[in-house]
C-alpha cells in the first residue's frame, strides 16, 4: 500500500467552541430520541479542525495536548455527548500515535490523508461478550489466523462506539499461533466480512450507536497491526494513555453537567409560581442549591484542567492521579444533575425538557474505564503502602 502525499490539516478552531456547542445542542434531542448517529455534528467538528487536533507536529498536525483536549471535550459534551465521545476516541488514537508510533507508517499516513478532506473516526474495539472489559484481564476470543500475506480476523465485539461511522477499527485480537500474541488489527470500516449489528438500545448516549461488530474472515494485511506482542511482554501500563482517557472523558461529562446547570438556571428565572409572584431564582433555597452545584462543578473542572496541564508537562504523579480525578469529577457531574432533577421535580423528568436527557447521559460516565472500584483500589493500595504478611499466632 503506497501512501498518498499528506494534505494540510485544518488548525483547531478553539475560539469557536461556544458556537460549536450550540450547533451540536440544536440536534442533540432529535438524535437522542431516534437513537440516530449524529453525522452532521461530526462533520461540524471536522470542519472546525478538532478531529485531528492531537495529530503530532511530526506528522504535520497541530500537536494539541491533553489540556486542549479536555477543553474541546467539555465543550462538545455540553452540546452533544455522543459527538463528543466519538471525537474523544479519535483524539485519543492520534495522541497515542504521537507517543508510541505503533501504527504502521503507511497506514497512519493514509489515515491522515483521508482526515484532511473528510471526518475519519477511529476507535478501538476491545470489549467482547464473554470477556467483558479487557482491563480486568483475559485474552480476547477474537482471533487472527495467518494466511500467507495477510491475517484472517474472526470475532465479535460489543459496545463499539460509533461503529457504523468508523473509518478505521482497531480490533484487539490474539493470533492463532503456538504462543499467542495480542495486538490491535487495523480494519477499514466497511471491509468485506465486517457486519455492524444494530444492538445498541441504551438509556444514555443513545446517538453514539455503540453497536456490536461481527468480523468473519476479515482480511488484514500482515503489517497492518499495532503493538503486536506476547501478553505481558510490553513495557507495562501506559499511565499517560490512561490519564488521557480518565481526564478527557471526565471533561466530557462535566460538559453534560454544565448543560444541565444552564437549563436549570434558565428554568428558575422563567418559572414564576402564582403564589410567589416572583421567579424561583429569587428564593434562597434555590440559590443555595445552585451555588452547591456550581462549586462542585468548578472544583472538578479545576482539578481536571490542572492535572491535564501537569500531564502535558510530563509529571508522572499527575498521570497516576488521573483515575482518582475521574472518580471525583464524574461523581460531581452525576450529583449536580441529580440535584437539578430533584430541585424541579416533574419538570426535570418530562421529555419536553432536556434535563432528563442530561441525567441519562451523565450516568454513562460510570461505565468508562477506569471504573470507580479499580481507581479506588489502586489509590487505597498506594496509600497503604506495602502490607506486611500476617504472623501466625498474632
Amino acid at each position: 500500500m503506497s501512501s498518498p502525499p499528506l494534505l494540510e490539516l485544518t488548525p483547531p478552531a478553539l475560539d469557536r467552541l461556544p458556537e460549536l456547542t450550540a450547533v451540536l445542542a440544536a440536534d442533540a434531542a432529535e438524535h437522542d430520541r431516534d437513537a440516530r448517529f449524529p453525522h452532521r455534528g461530526v462533520a461540524a467538528v471536522h470542519q472546525a479542525g478538532l478531529l485531528t487536533a492531537t495529530v503530532s507536529r511530526a506528522h504535520g498536525g497541530p500537536g494539541a495536548g491533553l489540556a486542549d483536549t479536555v477543553r474541546i471535550l467539555q465543550a462538545l459534551g455540553a452540546g452533544d455527548p455522543a459527538v463528543a465521545l466519538v471525537t474523544a476516541m479519535t483524539l485519543f488514537t492520534h495522541a497515542a500515535q504521537a507517543r508510541s508510533g505503533d501504527w504502521p507508517q503507511e497506514s497512519y499516513e493514509l489515515l491522515l490523508h483521508e482526515s484532511a478532506t473528510r471526518p475519519v473516526l477511529v476507535n478501538a474495539l476491545r470489549v467482547e461478550p464473554e470477556l467483558g472489559s479487557p482491563v480486568r484481564g483475559g485474552l480476547p476470543r477474537t482471533v487472527a489466523v495467518p494466511r500467507g500475506d495477510h491475517w484472517e480476523l474472526t470475532g465479535h465485539k460489543i459496545f463499539s462506539t460509533g461503529a457504523e461511522a468508523l473509518g478505521w477499527m482497531l480490533v484487539w485480537a490474539r493470533t492463532d499461533e503456538p504462543v499467542p500474541r495480542v495486538g490491535s488489527f487495523l480494519v477499514r470500516g466497511g471491509s468485506e466480512g465486517v457486519t455492524v449489528l444494530p444492538t445498541w438500545n441504551h438509556l444514555g448516549l443513545r446517538a453514539s450507536r455503540s453497536d456490536d461488530v461481527l468480523l468473519e474472515a476479515v482480511r488484514v494485511p500482515l503489517g497492518q497491526v499495532a503493538g503486536l506482542a506476547e501478553p505481558g511482554s510490553g513495557g507495562g501500563r501506559d499511565e499517560t494513555g490512561g490519564a488521557w482517557n480518565s481526564l478527557g472523558l471526565t471533561a466530557l461529562y462535566l460538559g453534560v453537567a454544565r448543560a444541565a446547570q444552564q437549563w436549570l438556571t434558565g428554568f428558575l428565572h422563567e418559572r414564576v409560581p402564582s403564589a410567589l409572584g416572583a421567579p424561583l431564582a429569587t428564593l434562597p433555597r434555590f440559590q443555595t442549591a445552585v451555588g452547591e452545584i456550581d462549586i462542585a462543578l468548578s472544583g472538578a473542572e479545576r482539578l481536571v484542567r490542572a492535572l491535564a496541564a501537569d500531564v502535558d508537562a510530563g509529571d508522572p504523579a499527575a498521570a497516576r492521579q488521573a483515575g482518582g480525578a475521574k472518580v471525583l469529577g464524574t461523581r460531581a457531574a452525576i450529583g449536580a444533575v441529580e440535584q437539578a432533577v430533584a430541585l424541579v421535580g416533574n419538570h426535570g423528568l418530562t421529555y419536553d425538557n432536556p434535563l432528563q436527557r442530561h441525567h441519562r447521559d451523565v450516568l454513562c460516565s460510570r461505565v468508562h474505564t477506569p471504573q470507580d472500584d479499580m481507581s479506588l483500589l489502586a489509590a487505597g493500595r498506594a496509600a497503604l503502602g506495602p502490607v506486611a504478611p500476617s504472623v501466625k499466632g498474632n
